[in-house]
């Protein structure tokens, strides 16, 4: 009997999969017949349709997400075929990309099936906690004229917020999205439209939801553009209450719950007043016994969450802190832990300590009037020093003193109040606290090699961002990745000695140090040697290289540009035009400088740039445009040496 029933289920199962493989819809002579695209005059490619179903199921033990694909695409020019002939799918460890199948249609309605075997599997991204693959193939015979169309199933565990993009790298005459969501009681599945207008989902049939959008136009990046999210369509499917609350009742009923929370995990006993008595006897500002409770925490608590030196094993065998006083006993504790007890330690110093809630503005920019906490991913604690609220991140490793993640600062954080939350925005930090400070002293050749040893300091955000990078690298992985970080830019530069030093200290500047050959950097003519003396923007790109402009202008935070660079001459060369170009002003913008002087046959060039702003309006495109292409034409500028005479042997008769 049972191996009837398993006889049966394998008959059914290839059914099923027979009927998904011949369920292709029709394709109609005005799609084969079409020359250009109906949506964007000009594009390469653009697909008749997406239809995408998505389907919540409760029949495995976790649940689980099931996106089915399908789409057609019209190939209109080569770098059609060029860009969308190979497909590549990409899905995490936690996903299955599962029964692709894809086909190409001949103008002359032959069809090319995709072989099973020309499906391939790669690894793509390995980052902390996170593996990204992806399946990949290229469709058979694709030529302009041609229509390509593929489908797959990509299952995913439960989502109970789910993404859903509208625009793609080509535009779409008819997108179709299908939802199917599960039968709560008192929840409800939610939909918000985001950049885009489309009409509410109505129902069909098997308890499908079907919203439709005619006409999407190809979403287009740009330098400099705010997160992906800000700026192109897409669709956020998400269950809640039915009975949903206002904006204002909403974040009033999270804050106080927030507070409530957050008031019993920071509770203190004697163990954490003791302690903050201690750590503060002899501060005399307030800021002073911030920081010395701030720099306890980060210094004396191992983090758990984030310490290169604890192995996944050891992670997983760590006890859970339930209270402030267990983080200080145990000194280890996660990121929340260390900033609960940063905040405990605050509240028995007599400082009104509250825990606050933050979005990050790396995905997108926060807006209050959206009635749900899904986008208040980060958390920090707020202290009330004066008349002034300052915000503070032990939990983050590499975070320093009275600066956050750049994604938290200039955003609107909630402070969690017993009565009366409120939203207020955390400052963003001054350019002067993330530099970028760099000295190279170099020698160069005749033959226009260039030599010598470089050092690049970080600090702040940079510092920061590069320590997350690095911090778990091996020796090896760090010297390849500076590397490859200078090949990018000079391409037959040799790099040698590399090491990467502080990446695991949060109060010392992330160091690259290395020594470096470049070939080929001066050009010889005749008896000149020309090169550039900004050594540290040689093979960087102009920024903003279009006339027009689609989205606003972003930058992530406000740096500062610290260069000295040093550069010895070869015997029998003198520099013919040692100007500087004079200085820029920018106004609110920043400023840049160079200075340059000579002394004993060394060149030295002093360059100096601040940046101060993060986000301009697309009006504000051109100056901005204007003044990155000065700064490149500056940086970019080249001086001459010329070759002299040697100097007469003593006692030599001069030439007639």
């Amino acid at each position: 009997m049972k191996q009837v029933w398993l006889l049966v289920v394998f008959l059914v199962m290839a059914l099923q999969n027979a009927l998904w493989a011949d369920d292709w819809a029709p394709v109609t002579p005005e799609e084969l017949g079409l020359k250009a695209s109906a949506v964007e005059p000009g594009a390469d490619a653009e697909a008749f349709f997406w239809e995408v179903k998505v389907k919540d199921d409760l029949a495995s033990s976790d649940g689980r997400t099931v996106y089915e694909n399908y789409i057609r695409i019209k190939i209109f020019t080569d770098r059609g075929r060029e860009t969308h002939g190979t497909v590549e799918l990409a899905y995490s460890d936690r996903s299955k990309i599962k029964d692709i199948e894809a086909r190409t249609i001949k103008p002359d309605g032959s069809i090319l099936p995709l072989k099973k075997d020309a499906i391939f599997e790669r690894s793509v991204a390995k980052t902390k906690g996170l593996h990204l693959k992806a399946k990949s193939f290229a469709l058979p015979g694709v030529e302009p004229g041609c229509i390509i169309e593929y489908r797959w199933r990509d299952e995913r565990p439960l989502e109970s917020y789910k993404r859903l993009q509208c625009q793609q790298s080509f535009p779409i005459q008819k997108l179709m999205y299908y939802f199917a969501p599960l039968n709560l009681p008192d929840y409800g599945m939610n939909f918000q439209a985001f950049h885009i207008a489309c009409a509410p989902p109505a129902k069909v049939k098997d308890g499908y939801y079907k919203t439709e959008i005619a006409k999407v136009q190809a979403f287009k990046e740009e330098p400099r553009m705010p997160p992906e999210d800000q700026v192109r369509s897409w669709i956020l499917l998400f269950y809640s209450k039915t009975q949903r609350l206002t904006p204002a009742e909403y974040w009033k009923k999270t804050g106080k719950t927030a507070y409530d929370d957050a008031k019993w995990i920071m509770r203190q006993n004697d163990d954490i007043r003791e302690k903050a008595q201690s750590l503060t006897t002899g501060a005399a500002t307030p800021d002073e016994k911030i920081k010395t409770l701030f720099d306890f925490c980060r210094a004396e608590i191992k983090n758990a969450s984030d310490d290169a030196s604890f192995t996944p094993d050891e992670r997983a065998k760590l006890k859970e802190n339930n209270s402030p006083s267990d983080t200080l006993k145990r000194k280890v504790g996660t990121g929340r832990d260390i900033c609960m007890l940063f905040g405990s330690l605050a509240r028995a110093a007599g400082f009104d300590a509250r825990w606050a809630l933050l979005p990050d503005r790396g995905d997108m920019f926060f807006d209050p009037q959206f009635p749900d906490d899904y986008f208040l991913t980060s958390y920090d604690i707020c202290v009330k020093i004066g008349d002034q609220w300052r915000f503070y991140d032990p939990g983050s490793s590499y975070v320093e003193y009275g600066m956050l993640r750049w994604q938290e600062e200039g955003v609107k954080a909630l402070i969690t109040d017993p009565k009366e939350p409120f939203f207020f925005t955390t400052p963003v930090s001054a350019a002067a606290r993330t530099v970028r400070k760099r000295t190279a002293n170099l020698k160069l050749s005749e033959d226009g090699t260039i030599e010598g040893d470089v050092t690049m300091e970080y600090t702040g955000h940079s510092g920061n961002v590069l320590k997350e990078d690095h911090d778990e690298e091996s020796p090896t992985e760090r010297e390849q990745a500076i590397k490859d970080l200078m090949k990018g830019r000079m391409s037959s530069a040799e790099v040698t000695n590399a090491r990467i030093e502080n990446a695991n200290f949060s109060d010392r500047p992330l160091t690259y140090m290395f020594h470096i050959k470049v070939p080929g950097y001066g050009q010889k003519t005749g008896k000149r040697v020309f090169f550039q003396p900004n050594f540290f923007q040689k093979g960087i790109d102009v920024v903003f290289t279009s006339t027009d402009r689609r989205h606003p202008l972003y930058f992530q935070y406000p740096w500062t540009e610290s260069d000295i660079v040093k550069i010895e001459f070869p015997d029998g060369y003198e520099l013919e035009t040692p100007e500087a170009p004079p200085p820029l002003n920018a106004g609110d913008a920043g400023h840049y400088n160079i200075k340059m002087s000579v002394k004993d046959k060394v060149l030295t060039a002093e360059r100096s740039f601040t940046f101060n702003g993060v986000f301009f309006e697309v009006a504000q495109y051109a100056p901005l445009k204007q003044l990155f292409e000065v700064l490149y034409e500056r940086d970019n500028r080249t001086l001459t040496l010329k070759q002299v005479p040697a100097a007469a042997p003593a006692g030599a008769a001069p030439s007639r």
